[in-house]
């Protein structure tokens, strides 16, 4: 059961990095950096301190601290744990794929990207749903890129992604939950 999985995994995986382009490559090399999208953090970081005040915002700079730093060291126990090689660090599929990715690494499973950047769609989204409806689901859209461009790229599976993009969003809800704890019991007090 678990070896069909897998081999489907794979075949899914093959066809969704080789949909690629060299037309395209660098713009997903950018969305695949971590550092391309700071413009929109620092975004949402105002948009939050606007809405919620100083007080506020520093609460929730911990808590996205704490957010990032649980989802990467949670991926990086899985990675050690079932240590699934990344697709680019298989030699039977190298001649098969599209690897454009600056480094493979070693395990993959799951996606720290895709963690990551849910964590923060779901968190913010939800913080910022009151004021504006439909920035949930931009954040959600900007999160399920940011997970394909790890395939396409080729590092990850799109098992890595789906099981990254649903544990980053149960962190995000929990965080979100955790702040509106510490909001209640801290500054609202």
């Amino acid at each position: 059961m678990i070896e069909q999985l897998l081999e489907y995994d794979t075949e899914l995986f093959l066809y969704l990095n080789n949909l690629g382009s060299q037309t395209w490559d660098a713009l997903w090399l950018i969305i695949t950096d971590k550092l391309t999208f700071i413009p929109l953090y620092a975004i949402l970081l105002f948009l939050l301190y606007k809405k919620f005040g100083l007080k506020s915002l520093l609460v929730f700079v911990v808590v996205v601290a704490l957010m990032i730093t649980f989802t990467d060291q949670i991926t990086n126990v899985f990675k050690r744990g079932f240590q699934r090689p990344r697709p680019c660090g298989e030699t039977d599929l190298i001649d098969q794929m599209r690897f454009i990715a600056v480094r493979c690494g070693k395990y993959g499973f799951f996606s720290g990207h895709s963690s990551n950047s849910m964590a923060a769609a779901v968190f913010a989204g939800l913080l910022l749903k009151p004021y504006y409806k439909n920035l949930i689901f931009i954040l959600l859209f900007w999160s399920a890129v940011v997970a394909y461009s790890r395939i396409y790229v080729g590092v990850h599976y799109p098992l890595d992604i789906v099981c990254g993009l649903t544990f980053g969003a149960i962190s995000g809800y929990l965080f979100y939950k955790l702040s509106q704890y510490l909001l209640i019991r801290f500054v609202k007090a």
